[in-house]
């Protein structure tokens, strides 16, 4: 039982990118593709097992050996730091986590500054490099809405497009860093099942040279 390879795969369009990869390095389980509602696919005779988590969830599977290996974003690994091995940059799910605020914004080094964010850990260390006093307001959703309401100077979040910031009188202000998505491996799960785990990340790094 213990010889399954066991596969978290983050939920939605990303999810099915990678399976994608996954199947077309000969890791495939057709079950996944059928239309239904379960969380769980084997393939018995490839010895693999895939399941769909929340994408913000799958390092935690794996950190803790639920998973043995899966695929989270960069922002992920950069604010939660899992103890887990990163294998293989996907170059997909590609996107920037930015600094924004409103059009008129200027910076006055006199005062804190008011950072809204749920990536508490990322804007804290981004600011501490740049030796900048802040005041972190942790929110979950709709953080546009902060400098909009005068609640924060500006917001550290994940810009994709940038036109929801367009259409709410916000823009850009830098770049902390890029975002792609990332092949991850639990740390005992990678001395145990390295032959499986090297292979597919060989066949995947293939395709992505390809």
């Amino acid at each position: 039982m213990n010889k399954m390879l066991n596969i978290a795969l983050p939920k939605g369009r990303l999810g099915e990118k990678v399976y994608a990869m996954f199947e077309k390095a000969g890791f495939e389980c057709p079950s996944i593709r059928e239309n239904n509602r379960k969380l769980i696919f084997e393939n018995a005779e490839k010895g693999i097992r895939y399941f769909w988590v929340k994408p913000s969830d799958v390092a935690i599977y794996v950190e803790r050996g639920a998973a043995d290996i899966g695929v989270a974003g960069k922002d992920i690994l950069l604010e939660y730091e899992p103890d887990i091995y990163e294998l293989l940059d996907l170059n997909i799910g590609k996107c920037r986590m930015a600094v924004a605020a409103k059009n008129d914004f200027y910076d006055d080094p006199q005062r804190t500054l008011r950072v809204a964010t749920k990536f508490a850990n990322i804007a804290a260390q981004h600011y501490r490099a740049k030796g900048r006093d802040i005041d972190i307001i942790h929110l979950n959703g709709s953080i546009e809405l902060a400098p909009i309401l005068d609640l924060s100077d500006v917001i550290v979040d994940i810009v994709e497009t940038g036109t929801t910031l367009k259409e709410n009188d916000l823009s850009v202000v830098e770049t902390v860093v890029p975002i792609s998505a990332r092949l991850i491996a639990n740390k005992a799960s990678y001395k145990f099942k390295s032959e499986p785990i090297d292979k597919l990340v060989g066949e995947i790094a293939a395709q992505l040279e390809a």
